[in-house]
């Protein structure tokens, strides 16, 4: 077969298309609500335009990158298509940093621009940022401002809003976003994406997520993780109605839900579980969706979300993968099983999306980089790993951790699972969180699932922790649902009810809450570094 070039008409691919494409199409459709503010797509691309144009005329050119430190907000959608316009990187700071680590994105990125929400940037006035030329501080919810920066419509006021803006890039392969690691262990890492990997991306998720034009998204999701999982761009390549949120609160959730007629949101598992336990909860009347991430799901919360009319799409994916990569997508023959056998189903990660390419499990045989894959029993495990479009370009100025995270030509996530039979990858922990005990390996996330189905367990967390005899052995923290009771005891008892006796902790631990991320994820690392203490190496086998 003989391959050719790409034809000379052909158009860089980039998101930036479908806000032009839904303002020319649906200009009048209802695009943002944002409190009481509501605004149609011919407006939000006008204010797209014009902040570009703002930007262009405060000094910003191509390839300059514009930091967001900001809630899930008009403005920071706005920010998603407005900075590229100006030929810009959008650097979406996670909000719960802390003013070092987020002077750090900032230097390292070299943002020559600051922009958020005047509560954020109040604890950055003893800041010294090496770059940044400028901070703008946004409207709140109620259009206020606490003076912690230029005002934001003061930015704005330096733009056309008749400047002709081109929604298209010359090449497709230039970085639209950086998006920082997580940095719980080390320095953050910038991942970089690219227009054509934003725009597949986004792709994929329109077709997983099943957006459409009457899609009433809740963005319980933060903006900032992911690019939001590239949510700015999908739901807008439909013409759905983005719903901001501000904090995930379980009442908030549902007054919105119940009030603007959500019918798809997404988060992680502790989002579920927020929401599934808040007084307010009650079956749906209409259809809706929630896409899930971050971390397995239980198919106790699996259970617990169904049972209220709402569908589970399960996907998986890394800040390096532009958020999901793969999705736990149903087989048909799959309605011919029963609710728990199903639920236990739901929570595999299943098989690359649309959009991406086959999900591998491998083992790294010899001493070069040659990737093979496990066995398809379910049983053999292994690391996974994944490559294409909807990877990142690499590591921002990080060479040496870009050549390392693409060994063998594939990107290694760092996770563990296997492969089943019928094709679909099962995540069976972090290879850092793994519990090596006398030399068996002990899946934290298997073990946090038997604990999370006993009924007085709302929350859970299981780490390896020091035992003179085993090297290391498990340890659960757990968090009791309101008005519930359990005992140690009982707890151990129901887990050697579900699994292997050696795999059950030891002890358990109740906790009023987990440490997490703003995404939901539980910061195992400050469990670990408790219970370890001064005690630097753990058993590897």
């Amino acid at each position: 077969m003989t391959l050719t070039a790409r034809s000379g008409l052909d158009t860089p691919l980039t998101p930036l298309r479908f806000l032009e494409r839904a303002a020319d199409v649906h200009p009048d459709k209802l695009a943002v609500i944002d409190g009481d503010r509501r605004l149609g797509y011919a407006e939000l691309a006008e204010q797209a335009t014009t902040l570009a144009s703002a930007l262009r005329v405060s000094g910003v050119t191509a390839g300059d990158k514009v930091a967001y430190l900001a809630g899930n907000s008009l403005e920071l959608l706005v920010a998603h298509f407005a900075v590229p316009l100006a030929g810009g990187v959008l650097v979406a700071i996670n909000t719960r940093l802390a003013p070092e680590e987020i002077r750090y994105i900032c230097d390292h990125s070299q943002a020559v621009l600051l922009v958020g929400d005047g509560p954020l940037l109040a604890g950055l006035s003893d800041v010294a940022f090496a770059t940044v030329r400028e901070i703008v501080e946004a409207p709140g919810q109620q259009g206020d401002y606490t003076g912690a920066g230029v005002r934001y419509d003061e930015l704005i006021g330096r733009g056309d809003p008749t400047e002709h803006v081109a929604w298209e890039v010359d090449d497709e392969d230039t970085v639209i976003t950086v998006n920082y690691t997580s940095g719980t262990t080390g320095r953050p890492k910038g991942v970089m994406y690219t227009h054509r990997g934003a725009y597949l991306a986004s792709l994929g998720n329109l077709v997983t997520q099943g957006f459409s034009i009457d899609t009433r998204y809740l963005w319980s999701l933060p903006m900032f993780h992911c690019n939001g999982w590239c949510g700015p761009w999908s739901l807008t390549a439909a013409a759905g109605t983005h719903v901001c949120l501000r904090a995930v609160r379980g009442d908030d959730m549902w007054r919105l839900i119940d009030t603007e007629a959500v019918n798809r949101m997404s988060g992680a598992p502790t989002v579920l579980t927020t929401l599934a336990t808040a007084p307010e909860a009650h079956p749906m009347v209409t259809p809706m969706a929630i896409t899930t991430a971050g971390a397995p799901p239980s198919p106790t919360i699996i259970k617990a979300i169904r049972h209220l009319g709402i569908d589970i799409i399960h996907v998986y994916g890394l800040t390096e993968t532009y958020g999901p990569y793969a999705v736990c997508e149903p087989d048909p023959s799959w309605s011919e099983l029963s609710g728990e056998e199903l639920s236990v189903r739901m929570a595999r990660q299943g098989v690359g999306m649309l959009t991406a390419d086959r999900l591998r499990v491998v083992r790294t045989d010899g001493d070069g980089d040659e990737l093979v894959d496990v066995a398809a029993d379910g049983v053999e495990m292994g690391e996974i790993v994944m490559r294409g479009n909807v990877v990142m370009k690499g590591y921002l100025d990080d060479p040496d951790r870009t050549a390392e995270a693409f060994a063998g030509g594939w990107f290694h996530s760092g996770d563990l699972g296997v492969m089943h039979p019928d094709g679909y990858v099962q995540l069976l922990d972090r290879a850092k969180d793994v519990v090596i005990s006398g030399g068996e390996n002990i899946s934290t996330i298997e073990v946090e699932q038997a604990v999370v189905s006993h009924p007085a367990v709302i929350d859970v967390a299981v780490i390896g922790v020091p035992d003179d005899k085993w090297g290391e052995r498990p340890k659960a923290y757990a968090v009791l649902a309101d008005g519930q009771s359990a005992t140690e005891a009982d707890v151990i008892a129901h887990v050697k009810s579900k699994i292997a006796s050696y795999k059950a902790p030891r002890e358990v631990e109740f906790v009023a809450e987990l440490p997490k991320t703003s995404t939901g994820k539980i910061r195992k690392n400050e469990l670990r570094d408790e219970a370890w203490g001064d005690t630097r190496t753990r058993i590897q086998g």
